[in-house]
C-alpha cells in the first residue's frame, strides 16, 4: 500500500502534467485570445429610408421566425431607425410596411453577438402589408439538428411539472427525449446528460426538482435544444444542449408586466409576477413565482400521500449600453423549494410496533434545496466584424435531505437504513469570447475555466432489526433481539458467523456500532461510542475544468460547413484531457426545398457532480462498503464518437419536418442508483454504451389561426457491463467475469411522441390547446417474470408441480399492487399479496409488460412499463375585455384528462417506483399591463 507522502508524489506529478498540458494546449488551440459560450441573442437594428435616400419615420418592422414562433414588430422614430433587442440567434423572415411604399421583405440571419444593422429602402407604390411566409423562411441550412421554441408559442402549452417547467417545456417540444418522473428527462438514450447555457452561462448539473430548482419559466424568451452533434463551443455533458436565452428590459420605456394567480387540483396554488422596464440604454426584468401544493414530487402510488411541498424563485437581468462599443448584462436568481418525500402504503407502517417499542407511525422524509445564481457578463465591440465577450458566474446548491422524526419510521422493503444528507455544491467561473464575422466566415474561438467545489455530509443508520443479526433459526433466517454470536446458543440458535454454512450474510461487529435497533453494540466492535449512534462521512473535492476550442461556420452558396475542435481538461478526484474534433456539412437543395445534413463529434463525458464523493470513495468506508454495494475506484471521465445524419424537408410554406439519425459510441457510460425510496442518487459508471436511433419533428407554422407540432423518436440505450464505478446497483455476478453483457437501462424506450395543436378564433379571440403524449414504455428491470435460458435468466424464476411459476415472495403485497400484477386474473391489493409462486401461463400485470415465460432478454426483451396515452388540453382566452393597455386573461388547464392509471418506472434503480400524474385540473387568471 502506498504511503501518504508517495501518494502526494503522485498527486504533485498528475498536477505538473495536467498544466504542461494546457499550457500545450493554450499554445495549439488558441494562441490569440480567450474566448467561450457566449450568450446566444444580439440585437437587430436598421435605417428605413425611400429611394432618394429620405428617412421613413412611423413604418412597421416586423422579424418573425414561423417555425420557433418568434415574432417582434417595432417602428421606426423620426429617423427612420429601429432597434430589436434580445434576438435569439435563428433565421428570421424581416418585413417592412409604411403607408405610400410597397411592402418590404428579405431574411436576415442572427448567428452571432455581433449586433446585425439591416439597411432597408422602400419602392413607392400603394400595396398590402400582409406578412408572407415562403417554404424558404422554413428552412435552416446548419449541420446541427436542433429545436427552437420561442416564448409565443410555449405560454399556452398544458405543462404537467410545475416546479419543474423548463424540463417539462424541453420533454414536450423536443424529439428524443424520454419522460421521467419527478420532472427528469433523458435526452438521446443518456441518462440526464445534459447541459443548460443560460445566457452564455454554462450549467452542466442537474436541474430537477430533486437536485436544484429551475429558474422561473416566465424568465424564458427562447429556448434553443440542440440534439445534434455539439459545436466545439459545447462540451462536458452534450446529449442535449438546451440555450436560454431570459427576457430582457432593455429598451422598454413603458413598463409592461404580468400579474397571474392558479388554483387546482391536489391544493396546488401558484403565483407569478414579472415586470420589464427600462429606456433607450439600459432596462431591468424581474421574474418571481410561488407555488404550494399536496403533490410536490410523483409518489409511488396513484393516491397521494405525503408529498406536500413549495418552491419560490426569483429572477433578475439588468441590461446596461454606456456606449455604442459596450454592453453589460447582470443575471441574478434565488430559489427556495421544500418538499416531502412521497410515502407508499408501505410506508404508513400502520399497526407496526418499532425494535425499542412503541409504535412508529409513518414515514416522515423531507427535503430542502436552495439555489443561488449570479452572472455578471461585458461585451465589447472591437470593430463592425469583431466582438469580445467575458462573462462571470457563480451559482450555489445546498441540499439537505431530513429523515424520519422516528426513525424506524423509515425502514422499509427498499430502505433498511435511515439516512440524511447535507450536499453542497458551488460552481465558479468565467467564460470569455471572440467572435469574428466577415463574408462567408462566422469564427469563434474561445476558453472556459470553471471550479466546482463539493461538500457532502452522509449519515446513515440500522433500522432493521434482522440486517446485521449475530443469530440465525434453524432455516437460516434472521433473529432480532440479539447483540453478539455469543447469546445464540443458550437461546438454542446457530451464531451467524463466517463458518456456519447457513450464514449468507455473516454478522459483522463493526456495524452494531451504528444499529439503532440494538442500542448496546456488540463486546467485539470496539466502538466509539458506549450505544449506537449514527455514521458520519463527510467528504470534499473541487473539480477543475479547462475548456478550450476554435470554430467556424463557413456558407458558401447552397453549402454550410460547421469545422472545429476542442480541447478539455478535467482535474478532479480522476484526471482526464482531451482533444475533441467536431465538423458538419449541411446542403440546401433550393429547388425541392431540402436541407441534407452530416456531422461528427468526439466529446469528453464527465461524471455527474451529485454525490461525486461519496460514489467515488465510498467504499473506503467498512461500513458503506457493507450497507450499499459499490466498485472501488474513483468514476472517471469518458468519451464518446458520434455520428449524425438528417434531412430538413419545407412541404410549401405551411408544414416543415427535420429528423435526425444518430450513433454514439462511448466508453464509460454514466448512470444513477437510487438509496432506498429516497431522493438520494449516487452516480455510477459502466463500461461502455451504444446508443442508436431517431428523432423527428415537424411544425405548422400559423395558418389562419392554428399551429401545432409533432415530436416522436426511437432510442435504443444499450450498456454493457462490467459496473466499473460507483455506489449502488447490483454488481456483476460472481464468476462472470468481463463479458461486456449488452443490457437495456431503464431510460430505454422504443417509442414516444407529442402532438400539440393550438388554435385561436381571429386576433383577439380565445384559444384552445391540446396535447397527446404517447410512451412506449421505459424498461422496468425489477419486473418478476419466468426464464431459465443462458440468455433469459429471471431471477424469480420456479417451478410448481413440475411447471414454469414465478416466485413473488420478493415483494410485497404492496409493490405487487403498484405494479398491476396479477394470478389466474385476480388483482394484488396493498394489503393482500398474490399466491406466491403463481403459474407462470396465468401471471401477468395491468401495468407493466411481462415477457412471456422463457422470452425475456435483457438486450432484445426486457421487461418494460405498459404503453400509455395522456392527453392534456386548455381553453383560454388573453383579453378578455378587448383592453389596449391593460388586459385581463383567463384560462383552464386539464392535465391528463382521460385520468389514465399508468406508471413511469417500477423499482428503477435509477428512480423507484411513481406514477404519472391523475387529473388536474386548475384555473388561471391574469392581468397584464
Amino acid at each position: 500500500m502506498a504511503t501518504t507522502s508517495e501518494i502526494e508524489i503522485k498527486r504533485s506529478a498528475a498536477r505538473r502534467l495536467v498544466l504542461a498540458q494546457t499550457v500545450c494546449l493554450w499554445a495549439v488551440l488558441l494562441p490569440a485570445a480567450l474566448v467561450a459560450q457566449t450568450a446566444g441573442s444580439t440585437s437587430v437594428s436598421g435605417t428605413v429610408v425611400d429611394s432618394s435616400g429620405a428617412v421613413v419615420p412611423n413604418a412597421t418592422v416586423t422579424i418573425q421566425n414561423p417555425v420557433s414562433g418568434f415574432e417582434r414588430t417595432v417602428t421606426t422614430d423620426s429617423a427612420g431607425s429601429f432597434s430589436i433587442p434580445n434576438v435569439p440567434f435563428n433565421p428570421y423572415h424581416l418585413t417592412v410596411a409604411a403607408t405610400g411604399f410597397a411592402p418590404h421583405a428579405q431574411d436576415v440571419e442572427v448567428r452571432s453577438v455581433l449586433p446585425l444593422h439591416v439597411p432597408i429602402s422602400l419602392e413607392v407604390a400603394a400595396a398590402s402589408t400582409t406578412v408572407t411566409v415562403e417554404a424558404g423562411d422554413l428552412l435552416e441550412i446548419q449541420p446541427t439538428f436542433h429545436t427552437d421554441v420561442d416564448r409565443d408559442l410555449f405560454t399556452k402549452l398544458p405543462l404537467e411539472s410545475q416546479s419543474s417547467s423548463v424540463s417539462s417545456l424541453v420533454t414536450l417540444s423536443s424529439p428524443g427525449v424520454a419522460a421521467d418522473s419527478n420532472g427528469l428527462f433523458h435526452g438521446l438514450g443518456d441518462h440526464a446528460s445534459n447541459s443548460f447555457s443560460l445566457d452564455g452561462q454554462p450549467i452542466t448539473d442537474q436541474q430537477s426538482k430533486v437536485f436544484s430548482n429551475q429558474i422561473p419559466l416566465g424568465s424564458i424568451q427562447s429556448l434553443e435544444v440542440i440534439s445534434g452533434a455539439p459545436p466545439a463551443e459545447y462540451g462536458d455533458k452534450t446529449s442535449l444542449v438546451i440555450n436560454v436565452t431570459t427576457r430582457s428590459g432593455l429598451g422598454v420605456t413603458t413598463p409592461h408586466g404580468d400579474v397571474t394567480a392558479e388554483y387546482g387540483s391536489f391544493g396546488s396554488s401558484s403565483g407569478s409576477l414579472d415586470l420589464s422596464y427600462g429606456g433607450k440604454n439600459w432596462g431591468n426584468f424581474i421574474a418571481a413565482d410561488g407555488l404550494n401544493t399536496g403533490r410536490f414530487l410523483d409518489p409511488p402510488e396513484f393516491s397521494v400521500m405525503h408529498a406536500k411541498g413549495n418552491l419560490l424563485d426569483v429572477f433578475d437581468r439588468v441590461d446596461y449600453q454606456p456606449s455604442s462599443a459596450d454592453s453589460f448584462r447582470l443575471n441574478v436568481a434565488l430559489t427556495r423549494s421544500w418538499f416531502q418525500t412521497p410515502n407508499s402504503f408501505d410506508q404508513l407502517n400502520v399497526g407496526v410496533v418499532g425494535p425499542l417499542g412503541g409504535l412508529v407511525g409513518p414515514a416522515d422524509q423531507r427535503s430542502k434545496i436552495i439555489t443561488f445564481n449570479v452572472a455578471p457578463t461585458w461585451t465589447h465591440l472591437i470593430n463592425a466584424a469583431t466582438a469580445f465577450t467575458l462573462g462571470l458566474f457563480a451559482r450555489h446548491d445546498q441540499y439537505n435531505y431530513y429523515p424520519s422524526a422516528n426513525p424506524f419510521a423509515d425502514f422499509g422493503p427498499t430502505q433498511q437504513e435511515t439516512v440524511a444528507q447535507n450536499r453542497k455544491l458551488t460552481n465558479a467561473g468565467a467564460v470569455a469570447s471572440v467572435s469574428y464575422v466577415k463574408g462567408t466566415h462566422n469564427l469563434k474561438a474561445g476558453a472556459m475555466y470553471e471550479q466546482t467545489f463539493l461538500t457532502e455530509q452522509f449519515t446513515v443508520g440500522i433500522v432493521d432489526p434482522t440486517l446485521n443479526s449475530p443469530c440465525l433459526d434453524a432455516a437460516g433466517d434472521p433473529v432480532a433481539g440479539f447483540t453478539d454470536p455469543s447469546q445464540c446458543a443458550a437461546a438454542g440458535l446457530q451464531p451467524n458467523v463466517a463458518t456456519n454454512p447457513a450464514a449468507a450474510s455473516p454478522f459483522l461487529p463493526f456495524l452494531s456500532c451504528f444499529d439503532l435497533t440494538r442500542p448496546v453494540p456488540s463486546p467485539a466492535s470496539n466502538c466509539a461510542t458506549p450505544t449506537s449512534t449514527n455514521f458520519i462521512f463527510n467528504g470534499h473535492t473541487d473539480v477543475k475544468e479547462l475548456a478550450l476550442y476554435v470554430q467556424d461556420t463557413i456558407t458558401w452558396r447552397n453549402w454550410s460547413f460547421n469545422l472545429g475542435i476542442r480541447g478539455d481538461l478535467y482535474n478532479g478526484l480522476s484526471i482526464a484531457r482531451q482533444a475533441e474534433p467536431r465538423v458538419g456539412i449541411a446542403y440546401n437543395i433550393k429547388r425541392t426545398n431540402t436541407v441534407l445534413r452530416v456531422s461528427y463529434a468526439r466529446t469528453l463525458e464527465t461524471p455527474f457532480n451529485e454525490n461525486l464523493v461519496l460514489s467515488s470513495t465510498g467504499c473506503n468506508f467498512a461500513v458503506i462498503a457493507a450497507l450499499i454495494p459499490c466498485v472501488p475506484a474513483a468514476l472517471a471521465p469518458g468519451f464518446r464518437n458520434e455520428f449524425h445524419a438528417g434531412l430538413q424537408q419545407a412541404f410549401g410554406k405551411y408544414f416543415v419536418i427535420d429528423g435526425d439519425y444518430l450513433w454514439k459510441y462511448t466508453h464509460n457510460g454514466y448512470d444513477f442508483s437510487v438509496l432506498g425510496s429516497t431522493p438520494i442518487t449516487f452516480p455510477i459508471e459502466w463500461h461502455n454504451s451504444k446508443l442508436t436511433g431517431f428523432a423527428v419533428r415537424g411544425s405548422l407554422p400559423n395558418f389562419h389561426g392554428l399551429t401545432a407540432f409533432v415530436v416522436f423518436s426511437s432510442i435504443a440505450a444499450r450498456f454493457f457491463t462490467p459496473q466499473i464505478g460507483g455506489l449502488g446497483v447490483v454488481p456483476t455476478p460472481a464468476g462472470a467475469g468481463i463479458t461486456f453483457t449488452p443490457f437495456r437501462i431503464d431510460h430505454d424506450e422504443v417509442f414516444n411522441q407529442t402532438t400539440h395543436l393550438q388554435y385561436q378564433i381571429g386576433k383577439r379571440g380565445p384559444w384552445f390547446g391540446f396535447t397527446w403524449r404517447y410512451d412506449s414504455g421505459l424498461v422496468a428491470g425489477a419486473v418478476p417474470c419466468f426464464g431459465v435460458g443462458p440468455q433469459n435468466t429471471c431471477p424469480q424464476s420456479t417451478f410448481l408441480n413440475g411447471q414454469p411459476a414465478v416466485n413473488l415472495s420478493g415483494l410485497t403485497a404492496d409493490q405487487q399492487f403498484q405494479a398491476g400484477l396479477t394470478c389466474f386474473g385476480i388483482h394484488a391489493t396493498p394489503t393482500m399479496p398474490l399466491p406466491s409462486p403463481c403459474p407462470a401461463a396465468e401471471f401477468g400485470s395491468t401495468l407493466v409488460q411481462v415477457p412471456a415465460p422463457g422470452t425475456e432478454n435483457d438486450d432484445h426483451n426486457p421487461p418494460r412499463i405498459a404503453p400509455r396515452n395522456l392527453f392534456d388540453v386548455a381553453v383560454g382566452h388573453d383579453n378578455l375585455f378587448h383592453g389596449d393597455r391593460y388586459k385581463w386573461s383567463a384560462q383552464i388547464q386539464v392535465i391528463n384528462m382521460t385520468n389514465e392509471y399508468a406508471l413511469y418506472n417500477f423499482l428503477s434503480t435509477f428512480s423507484g417506483t411513481h406514477y404519472v400524474t391523475p387529473r388536474t385540473i386548475s384555473g388561471q387568471i391574469g392581468f397584464h399591463f
